[in-house]
């Protein structure tokens, strides 16, 4: 299996932006921790965080026909973007939603998710370790085709 995990704007900032919500450890342990549990699994991985929506999209795009699942956490863009979704669905790679903290739990903004829409899971409030669960849904799933 092959996983693409998306990290939208200003998780390259995890460590510094508002560590109470976030956390301490960084971006950096963001992705060594990924990596690690995906060679534990079994699994390949490519990993990406753009500020740029943009990006976010030409990422999901470029996936098609070539990962078999996505992680992402949009982070803001999850409250925003309908092309985000969009891609989501054209492409028709089973993904889900991460996100660090429990939204459900914060400003009412946040409660708003366009791209749950087209994701088969969201895991929220698990810090890192909800990388690795939706990483175990997808490969479940993907097992039981």
């Amino acid at each position: 299996m092959k996983l693409l995990f998306l990290n939208g704007p200003n998780l390259n900032m995890l460590g510094i932006r508002e560590p109470d919500i976030y956390g301490r450890q960084t971006y950096a342990d963001l992705e060594t921790y990924i990596r690690s549990f995906c060679g534990e699994l079994g699994v390949e991985c490519e990993i990406l965080q753009s500020n740029h929506e943009g990006v976010l999209v030409d990422a999901i795009q470029g996936a098609y026909q070539k990962f078999d699942g996505i992680v992402i956490n949009p982070a803001a863009y999850t409250h925003t973007s309908v092309a985000l979704l969009d891609a989501v669905k054209a492409v028709g790679i089973p993904t889900v939603e991460v996100h660090i903290s429990d939204v459900s739990r914060r400003e009412d903004f946040r409660q708003v998710s366009y791209i749950r829409l087209a994701c088969c899971k969201t895991i929220a409030g698990y810090g890192f370790r909800g990388y690795r669960l939706a990483a175990e849904h997808l490969l479940a799933n993907e097992r039981k085709d």
